[in-house]
């Protein structure tokens, strides 16, 4: 097929999906011309707080030689009970504040290790990060190609194409490097859930000698290959024909693709607001710029090269391995009840599998929950957290 074909397939494609949201992007720039548009992005770039926070800095190598970078925050020997609650650090509360003031969870907290999703980073944990900081030891870490961490090597030298069982051994170099020993609690949201899960099966003995809890944050065991995002039918069924050869022209000449999502910026900031939040014109403007430039800085080659991965993706065996640990193995499943991208749907059906794990759906959120609602999840963390302390050795 001839390169004019294929970019007359993925504009056809595109200008269906623009089609779709053509009504929310019409209505902002009855509002706001695009030049102030422009301007507020920069401002908001240039003030927000988030994804301001930092920790000691560590690299672990893949399997392939892949520098994975990770962060680490050390727990304050005796942290302060109420801190100022700002934007960029709110104060632990309710079940957490508590949490923190129990003597027997000071001295056998576990690590916690977060784990992002596609397209993001380790700084979409902001909030969690902001609430957990000083109280428990935690591991932040940007998956490959992600980030601050190296572009995939398998990848660039074509040896192997990314999947999320690659991933799932991304992690344990992970923590072999920055948690050698103690208890371990994991947490994971859409791709990092996955990650999580395929850990799980590739890995069960450590699961049943060292992990404590897990956190499978909107995410998905399989079947994403029949999400249609909130789109309609013919308008996804196009998209999927046209994929193909879309992944190929980004992944031979993503400069070019670049300028287009760049030149493109309205309406790709109004397909992204729609798929990410459960409400996008009530969410904090500083919020929702900051999840955008998270995406933004994924080039479009890594965007193409991780996509088909999630086509074939299969851990129903791994919620098997979770199953049979589930009554020492405290786990959560929690999604946003209008995520477009893995449905509520498919965080019911972990929970099936999983039946004595805790479900929770939040009312009026999307994707990006635990940005969209952080001190829901915060809360639901911190009650996982309660029941993973109890049975095991401290930390080191």
């Amino acid at each position: 097929m001839s390169w004019a074909r294929r970019a007359g397939i993925a504009g056809v494609a595109l200008g269906a999906v623009a089609t779709t949201v053509a009504t929310t992007v019409a209505i902002e720039r009855l509002s706001v011309q695009r030049g102030l548009r422009r301007q507020a992005r920069l401002e908001l770039d240039a003030t927000g707080p988030f994804g301001t926070l930092r920790g000691t800095p560590g690299t672990a190598f893949a399997e392939d030689g892949t520098e994975l970078y990770y962060e680490i925050d050390e727990r304050d020997e005796h942290p302060a009970l109420e801190p100022p609650a700002t934007v960029a650090e709110p104060a632990p509360r309710g079940r957490l504040a508590k949490l923190l003031r129990r003597p027997e969870a000071v001295r056998r907290r576990p690590t916690v290790v977060f784990s992002h999703g596609y397209c993001l980073a380790q700084d979409v944990w902001h909030f969690q990060r902001a609430a957990l900081r000083g109280h428990y030891r935690a591991v932040y870490w940007d998956q490959r190609s992600h980030g601050r961490s190296e572009r995939g090597r398998s990848q660039v030298e074509r040896v192997e194409d990314v999947s999320i069982d690659q991933l799932g051994r991304d992690l344990k170099a992970v923590l072999d490097a920055a948690v050698p020993e103690g208890p371990v609690v994991l947490v994971g949201h859409s791709m990092g859930g996955m990650t999580v899960m395929a850990f799980a099966e590739q890995y069960p003995e450590y699961v049943a000698e060292r992990v404590t809890g897990i956190a499978l944050v909107g995410t998905s065991a399989g079947g994403l290959s029949d999400v249609t995002y909130g789109f309609p039918a013919p308008v996804i069924g196009l998209v999927r024909k046209a994929m193909p050869g879309m992944l190929r022209v980004i992944g031979a000449r993503p400069e070019l693709v670049e300028r287009g999502r760049r030149a493109v910026g309205d309406l790709y900031s109004g397909v992204f607001r729609r798929l990410s939040f459960g409400e996008p014109r009530s969410i904090d403007p500083a919020v929702a710029r900051f999840a955008e430039r998270l995406i933004e800085a994924v080039p479009m080659d890594v965007v193409a090269e991780f996509y088909p991965a999630f086509h074939v993706h299969d851990k129903m065996a791994a919620l098997g391995v979770l199953r049979g640990l589930e009554n020492d193995l405290p786990v959560l499943v929690l999604a946003g009840e209008r995520d477009e991208m893995t449905p509520a749907a498919h965080s019911e059906r972990i929970a099936e599998e999983l039946p004595a794990a805790e479900l929770l759906l939040v009312p009026e959120t999307g994707h990006l929950v635990l940005l969209e609602a952080p001190l829901v999840v915060n809360d639901a963390l911190a009650r996982l957290l309660a029941r993973s302390i109890h049975p095991h050795e401290p930390a080191v």
